[in-house]
């Protein structure tokens, strides 16, 4: 999905894929306002974060998802999917997480609210 097919509704929420799309993808690549997001499914849980690792820029969207962890295809290190933080040894600021909600069977993302871990 890219921003010429995302607006945003009354409230500023997004609508980015269906669930049932997610569920079965794991991990959906798409552009909001401009900048390059995950949506992952992970546990029961939907996460959305920034595409580009913040340790080395590589794309997190060829990552592995396990136990509520994203890890970077480059190197060893996974990040927290509740907070953002990097696993224990490595040197990078948080993973940049935004809000999401679920409406229905649609997944919306607030992308002007993400915050760093």
């Amino acid at each position: 999905m890219d921003d010429a097919t995302v607006r945003p509704d009354e409230s500023g929420w997004i609508a980015v894929c269906e669930l049932d799309r997610l569920k079965a993808e794991t991990i959906v690549c798409v552009r909001v306002a401009g900048l390059d997001m995950l949506v992952i499914w992970n546990d029961g849980e939907v996460t959305a974060c920034e595409r580009a690792c913040p340790h080395e820029q590589a794309d997190l969207g060829l990552g592995q998802v396990a136990a509520r962890r994203l890890s970077c295809p480059r190197h060893a290190a996974s990040f927290d999917l509740r907070d953002g933080c990097i696993s224990s040894g490595w040197s990078s600021p948080p993973l940049r997480l935004y809000p999401v909600r679920v409406t229905g069977e649609q997944v919306r993302i607030d992308a002007g609210a993400g915050q760093s871990g």
